[in-house]
This record gives structure tokens, C-alpha cells and sequence, in this order.
């Protein structure tokens, strides 16, 4: 069982910035998370909401701005974390995957959010973050709710992908074994309380994980990667299990 750091390590970080990413490096995470909307000149910017007052205090939409002036942007998350990040700045694709560069052992998971394909097309977007991340392809997965947008990443770019689930019941098993996706995601909360996941080709990562309880349940009925935000704790606690260095 794997952990995938969600946003980086978002909960002693601002998400989704460079120094997130580093920390949970830093910690010996080895598989990373972001979420991508373009900007208005189209080049991927490395952001949760498209809209820009949560994370950077600055009103507006990511939509409005083109890169270079989003790359200028403090995304310290100021209702947060106060001023105390306020040298941090909101991070380009192409940023984060400096960080690549010498980590060959590094996976980065790269969610595609439904208002950047909504306000550009699937073609549009699919095509711009496959171009970014063509230097580092082999170790990028492309990642959606959207499910056309995952078709489209593997039929366009031959990139390999995950279906992030909506809902897991047996409408979404059929697309799943229609697809069959690299990977599959979800909310540990949309799962039923008990029985094996669904078996296929794919992996499965479970997000809003927080307590290694409730990771080593998950990872008894299946569950391959662990995401969460909790980077720093979820680490130490699961290298403090026997077999994984602990006692």
C-alpha cells in the first residue's frame, strides 16, 4: 500500500504549491497529486478551484488572467495560513514538473477539472496538458471525474489514466469495465462499509484517508494507494507498521 500525497502535503502547506510537493518529497512520499485548470491563454496552472480567492485572496477567475501573471499570484492560502506564505507563488504545470527531473521513482497524478473543460472544450485541454507533460510522460498519469476527458487523454495522447468515481455503484462498474482505466479513485465515504472493491485491471486509490485504521481497512479489501493530505502523519504512522520498518 502506497500513500499519494493529496495537493502535496496540503495540510502544513499551502495546496497545490511547490513547497507542498517538496515537503511530502521530502518525506518519502513517492506518488504526488494536483489539479490543473488553464489559464486564458490555455497553459496549465496548478489549481483547485477556478476561481482565485481561496487560495490566493485575489478575486476573479483563473479563466480571466493569462500564465504569467497567474505565475506572479501569492497562493499562500491567506485565510489559512495568514501571511506566512506569502513568498509562495501559484505554480505552472511545467513548475511542478521540475521536481521530476532526478526522481525517476516519482508518479504524478494529474487531475483534470470539469470548468477548465467546460470553458475550453476536451480537446483544448487534453491537448495542452498532454504537451506539458510529454518531457515526463512516463511518469505522469492523467486523471478525471470527467470520463471523456480520460478517454481522451489515453485515445489522444496515449497517456496512461484514472477514472476519479462520482458514485460507485453498478452503473459506474460497467463504464469502469468498459474502460478499464489504469486506475480508478474515490472518496472513501461513497464506498459501502464493508466487502471486497471492485476487481479489474485497474488500481484503486482512496482519497480523504486520515487515520491508518481506516488505510489498512481499505487496503484489506483492496485498496492498492492511499491519498491524503495528512502527509507527515499517515507516513510516520504507516512506516510504524511491522513489515514497513516498525517494530
Amino acid at each position: 500500500m502506497h500513500l499519494i500525497a493529496h495537493r502535496g502535503n496540503a495540510s502544513e502547506f499551502p495546496e497545490n504549491t511547490l513547497p507542498a510537493f517538496v515537503s511530502a518529497l521530502e518525506l518519502g512520499v513517492r506518488f504526488l497529486e494536483l489539479d490543473v485548470q488553464l489559464s486564458s491563454d490555455g497553459v496549465p496552472v496548478v489549481i483547485h478551484d477556478a476561481e482565485l480567492p481561496r487560495t490566493t485572496g485575489v478575486p476573479g477567475s483563473v479563466f480571466d488572467q493569462e500564465a504569467a501573471t497567474l505565475r506572479q499570484l501569492n497562493a499562500g492560502e491567506p485565510t489559512r495560513f495568514g501571511d506566512r506564505f506569502s513568498d509562495v507563488r501559484l505554480p505552472l504545470l511545467k513548475d511542478v514538473l521540475t521536481l521530476l527531473e532526478h526522481r525517476p521513482d516519482v508518479t504524478l497524478f494529474v487531475e483534470i477539472k470539469r470548468e477548465s473543460l467546460l470553458q475550453f472544450g476536451h480537446d483544448v485541454v487534453v491537448a495542452a496538458i498532454a504537451d506539458t507533460l510529454r518531457p515526463r510522460r512516463q511518469q505522469c498519469v492523467v486523471i478525471s471525474f470527467d470520463l471523456t476527458a480520460v478517454q481522451r487523454a489515453r485515445q489522444l495522447a496515449g497517456l496512461p489514466v484514472g477514472w476519479v468515481l462520482s458514485d460507485y455503484d453498478s452503473h459506474s462498474q460497467l463504464k469502469c469495465e468498459a474502460l478499464r482505466p489504469d486506475y480508478l479513485f474515490c472518496n472513501h465515504r461513497k464506498l459501502p462499509r464493508s466487502g471486497p472493491l471492485w476487481r479489474g485491471p485497474w488500481r484503486w486509490a482512496i482519497y480523504e484517508v486520515r487515520s491508518t485504521e481506516l488505510a489498512l481497512q481499505l487496503a484489506s479489501r483492496g485498496a492498492d494507494y492511499i491519498e491524503t493530505m495528512m502527509v507527515r502523519d499517515m507516513s510516520r504512522a504507516m512506516r510504524a507498521l511491522p513489515g514497513n520498518g516498525g517494530s
